[in-house]
């Protein structure tokens, strides 16, 4: 039993419509393969580098986190320390300003 448009279409050379068909879908599909793995590679190397500028951010933060840890530390005992000094200074200075003020006023 024979098909009907089985054996139409034979070139001279012996190649098909169909062939030639796939032939031309085989290359386009090639063309298209290609340009996936060049956009793979493109995407690879933009991953490597934003992975990298990330790593350098991390360690920027980091060493940021350290400084800021120290001088919290630096703050605390600060605030521990001598209080109560501190406190005698400063009233001593507010009394100081108070009598300069006064003095200031009263020779008007």
């Amino acid at each position: 039993m024979r098909r009907a448009g089985l054996g139409e279409g034979y070139a001279g050379g012996g190649y098909s419509v169909y062939e030639e068909e796939n032939d031309n879908l085989t290359e386009g599909l090639r063309e298209k393969v290609t340009a996936l793995k060049s956009l793979s590679i493109d995407i690879g190397t933009e991953v490597k580098y934003h992975n990298k500028v990330l790593d350098e951010m991390d360690s920027g933060f980091e060493s940021t986190g350290g400084l800021l840890g120290a001088t919290m530390g630096r703050l605390k005992h600060l605030s521990r320390g001598n209080q109560t000094k501190v406190l005698c200074y400063m009233m001593l200075f507010a009394l100081f300003v108070f009598f300069v003020l006064y003095w200031i006023i009263k020779l008007r």
